[in-house]
């Protein structure tokens, strides 16, 4: 077995997806921020701080599911390059898949976080005061 051309698609892969990672995350958390402060009302500490929390958890997650499903099988091996860009691209494309599901889930976090922060704002509003 040529292991040399696996350790080709090892280096190819990791790289990919720390890069994909790290672009998704900081794009997600950038603009979660602001979903952050709107939960939080307006408490940029507070905010800030559990934003950078989601970021590592979801770093920790992506980073891991990608390490987890990193293994080329030698069965699945023919020892071509067209064998390895084939496997390279399912591995690639089902990551990708997978952090755009994460994505939607982090989104839907924010949406309910969101929600749930205006109808307990929404529940401490004086009735009579709402009027005026």
């Amino acid at each position: 077995m040529e292991t040399s051309k696996i350790l080709i698609g090892y280096f190819i892969y990791l790289p990919v997806i720390i890069v994909l990672t790290y672009f998704v995350s900081k794009t997600l958390f950038k603009n979660g921020k602001i979903f952050m402060l709107d939960i939080f009302k307006g408490k940029e500490n507070i905010a800030n701080s559990t934003n950078k929390l989601f970021e590592v958890g979801f770093y920790l997650l992506n980073l891991g599911f990608g390490l987890l499903i990193l293994k080329i099988e030698y069965y699945n091996f023919n020892e071509t390059y067209q064998s390895l860009v084939e496997i390279l691209s399912s591995k690639i494309g089902g990551f990708s898949m997978y952090l755009g599901v994460m994505l939607f889930l982090n989104l839907f976090m924010f949406f309910r976080g969101r929600k749930k922060s205006k109808i307990a704002n929404q529940s401490t509003v004086n009735p009579k005061t709402s009027l005026l």
